[in-house]
């Protein structure tokens, strides 16, 4: 009773910061009454500008650290909130006001257990960027090497844990008192988030996600990621490579650089597919404060605290999606969807269809670099209420991490897609992982799976095997005669038996 109270007085609060800057729309979308929407604007003074997303936005700057997190994360959910709203909150990027430097000071050495000066020979007081969860100071190493320390805020997981806390009891309230959101997994939303916070306030899983990413790329020259220094990183401090660069999105410096932001955008979008496709690993925070292009037109990505995953099955189905989309086929994009178990199976083929051929008929006669493919996910994504389709936020964290993509390209080469720049990778792939021979493969590790796991169906079958000749298979004699009577005594009725079995023998190797 004293949680829901408190969270009941917060939520208040909130409602008045929202009410501060035109914002309550959130609130009128989950259906409060009017009367209570008119008593918060009436004792606020409304301080509103921009689009009710860009109020959002700003209502979410003055709630707090946690209130930009779950901004951001909203944006990737384009189904809650809206396209529009959501665009508008991909720009929240979380830059807050500096905490004190002596305490970023006390942070480092209290993590690394040492004083700054055995730490650092050199090391700049100022940081050169705040954001909701950490701070950014410049150094070098005692040995030498140029550094960025990244370093949380004083008292930040308190603040998320009190605030996760207040999103899982409103997300709670919310699917109970409209069961129509649930489709939409208001909480599972919520855990999502959580997860997500509980990666960023742990530095060693960004610094591991960078590790992992700059494994993925050594192929290529034209992408470094910075090298992780873990003799400085703990859970609160991150230590990286220092780069010095240009922001991808500064084409007129980069051309007096003497860079060509057309090669930048080629070696984008092969950079891209590969994390996406190849990989199923990408950096989901490319907005142009986090790519750099260094002087030669080496790609120079930074901040690894929000990256997306995509397992093979998901990564296929997006291929095959897309290819049907794009020649217009909704046959097969119907059955993707379907065999993905993203429609579910009581929805009409037929309809589903229809619905895609609206989305795909459009762009069916454009020029491929007119085509975005970020847009034909946005548009399907649409569709899914109708279809009773679960929301699938790693699709929802690629289309927006898409769209973010296509927007620098297009900055980059008005007159270039980067999906047609990407286009003999992505056939190559298609060749690769969905051709004949890929099916054939795909079929003979099937296989091979199956065989390896003869041997504990082997051991699980003799246990059975055991307790039935120990104890006897006990049946009810009306089980016995029904068997009888439908079989004619024959042999049918035990096979039917031993086929009873096998299912049990399979779900206790399965259990």
């Amino acid at each position: 009773m004293i949680n829901t109270l408190h969270n009941l007085a917060r939520l208040v609060a909130i409602a008045r910061t929202l009410a501060r800057h035109d914002a309550l729309f959130p609130l009128e979308q989950a259906g409060a009454s009017a009367a209570l929407l008119w008593l918060l604007r009436r004792f606020v003074r409304v301080r509103a500008a921009g689009r009710p997303g860009e109020r959002l936005a700003a209502a979410m700057i003055d709630l707090g650290p946690s209130f930009i997190k779950f901004g951001q994360s909203l944006a990737v959910r384009s189904d809650l909130v809206g396209e529009d709203v959501a665009t508008d909150l991909s720009a929240l990027h979380a830059r807050m006001p500096p905490f004190p430097s002596d305490q970023a000071v006390a942070t480092i050495e209290r993590a690394l257990e040492a004083p700054l000066a055995a730490l650092y020979s050199d090391f700049e007081m100022t940081p050169v960027a705040a954001a909701s969860i950490a701070q950014v100071h410049f150094a070098v190493t005692a040995d030498g090497k140029e550094v960025a320390v990244k370093v949380l805020r004083p008292g930040i997981e308190a603040q998320f844990a009190r605030d996760i806390d207040l999103f899982r009891w409103l997300a709670g309230l919310v699917e109970w008192l409209f069961p129509k959101l649930r489709r939409l997994r208001p909480v599972d939303a919520v855990e999502a988030f959580a997860d997500w916070v509980a990666d960023e306030l742990d530095l060693r899983m960004e610094a591991a996600a960078a590790s992992e990413l700059a494994d993925n790329m050594a192929g290529d020259p034209f992408f470094r990621v910075p090298r992780v220094d873990w003799r400085h990183t703990s859970r609160r401090v991150l230590t990286l490579e220092r780069v010095d660069g240009i922001p991808i999105n500064e084409v007129e410096r980069l051309a007096a650089a003497g860079v060509d932001p057309r090669e930048v955008l080629a070696r984008s979008a092969r950079a891209f597919f590969r994390q996406v496709f190849e990989h199923g690993f990408f950096h989901a925070d490319m907005h142009p404060g986090n790519m750099f292009v260094g002087a030669d037109g080496t790609l120079l990505p930074v901040d690894f605290g929000i990256m997306g995953r995509l397992d093979r099955k998901t990564r296929h189905y997006l291929a095959d999606m897309l290819f049907g989309f794009l020649n217009g086929d909704y046959a097969q994009v119907a059955d993707v969807h379907f065999a993905a178990g993203y429609v579910p199976r009581d929805q009409s083929r037929e309809a589903f269809m229809q619905a895609c051929r609206a989305i795909g008929e459009p762009i069916k006669d454009l020029p491929l670099h007119e085509i975005s493919v970020a847009r034909l996910l946005a548009q399907l994504f649409e569709v899914t209420e109708r279809f009773a389709m679960e929301t699938q936020p790693q699709l929802l964290l690629l289309q927006k991490t898409m769209l973010v993509a296509e927007g620098v390209g297009r900055r980059l080469d008005p007159d270039t897609n980067m999906w047609v720049v990407a286009q003999p990778l992505i056939e190559a792939w298609m060749v690769e992982n969905r051709g004949p021979q890929a099916r054939l493969r795909q079929m003979a590790e099937d296989v091979a799976l199956a065989v390896g796991s003869l041997p504990e169906l082997a051991r699980v079958a003799s246990r059975v095997s055991l307790a039935i000749t120990e104890d006897g298979l006990r049946l009810h004699p009306d089980s016995v005669r029904a068997l009888r009577r439908q079989n004619g005594g024959g042999g049918a009725g035990w096979l039917l038996l031993l086929a009873g079995i096998g299912v049990g023998v399979i779900l206790g190797l399965l259990l």
